[in-house]
């Protein structure tokens, strides 16, 4: 079967289309799920994983795949899941494939109103978006919230999932084009990221935002941690803009603010039925609409390294998707 592989550690230019084994009804750690992969998400993890700069580093030749989406081959019983199933999964890396073999904590059922490439644009996003507007950033229906890199993956599942708790949001975008993406996405408000800060300012009246969530970082941390309001909570999810930044933590007590680090996947894939239940947070969000993922380019898998260049150049607009079958 064909994977999107990384051979040696030379970033997007160096990933192979690969004839690999199939899997079986039995992995590494026991019976697993079989799913037969209709489509691929692109993420930022498969981007470092291909240069060695993710915090995980699996030895080469190893395939690529965060996000997939497609049709249960097989699967023990107990699983709650069935040969036909339409789902949704997510592993660390591994599921750029044809066929993908995991356990059944990361694979979730995929509603008939999603189509696949909606479905590979959902887990790893909305999950991170789930886990970090929630459980790290305790938010409340009718604070306001503040989503840097509005218009990418993670930032559109932000604006949606942030909605479907019943919040406003305003979005931070580079361009027109974005502010567009993040508009259609469901953000009350849109900002340019130049100014952002008086901008929110001006929205809210002058009382910040209770919650930023930040996937950028550099120069635009201080600005963020000025934006918030009394006891607002700054949620670090990434560093896209390249720059780790510092604080000055004198800044946290002058106004009662938090900062707090979001690590998804290092919570939530050590702990068996967590993403189920996550999931099941989302599904009436996915049932009514608020959650539909918007796509940026489709690509057949065979595209992986052109998809992740592009995420490395930031051009990629929406989710990436690769279709597979």
């Amino acid at each position: 079967m064909r994977a999107a592989q990384v051979t040696r550690l030379d970033g997007p230019s160096a990933i192979e289309i690969n004839d690999v084994p199939e899997p079986g009804p039995e992995g590494p750690f026991g019976p697993q799920v079989l799913v037969d992969v209709h489509a691929v998400g692109t993420s930022f993890p498969d981007l470092l994983l291909s240069k060695g700069e993710y915090q995980m580093k699996p030895e080469p030749p190893f395939t690529l795949g965060v996000d997939f989406a497609g049709v249960v081959r097989s699967a023990p019983d107990g699983t709650g899941f069935a040969p036909g199933d339409r789902v949704a999964c997510c592993l660390a890396y591994g599921g750029a494939a044809e066929t993908v073999g995991l356990g059944p904590d990361s694979v979730f059922p995929l509603p008939d109103n999603l189509s696949f490439e909606q479905g590979a644009a959902i887990p790893m996003n909305y999950l991170t978006a789930q886990f970090a507007l929630k459980e790290r950033g305790q938010l409340q229906a009718g604070e306001t919230v503040l989503v840097h890199g509005a218009a990418g993956g993670v930032g559109t599942a932000t604006i949606q999932v942030a909605k479907g708790y019943g919040a406003t949001v305003i979005a931070v975008v580079s361009t027109d084009e974005k502010a567009a993406i993040a508009k259609a996405a469901g953000a009350d408000e849109t900002v340019l990221v130049d100014g952002f800060l008086a901008a929110t300012k001006e929205l809210t009246g002058g009382r910040g935002v209770d919650v930023v969530l930040d996937v950028v970082g550099g120069d635009l941390f201080t600005d963020s941690l000025r934006a918030l309001a009394p006891q607002g909570r700054l949620l670090v999810v990434g560093f896209a803009g390249g720059a780790i930044p510092e604080v000055k933590v004198n800044r946290l007590l002058l106004n009662n603010v938090d900062v707090r680090g979001v690590g998804w996947g290092a919570y939530a894939m050590v702990r068996p039925g967590y993403m189920a239940a996550q999931w099941r947070e989302l599904e009436p969000m996915m049932a009514d609409g608020t959650i539909a993922p918007p796509l940026g380019a489709v690509y057949d898998l065979a595209d992986m390294g052109r998809a992740l260049q592009e995420m490395e150049d930031r051009k990629t607009l929406g989710k990436t998707v690769l279709r597979v079958r």
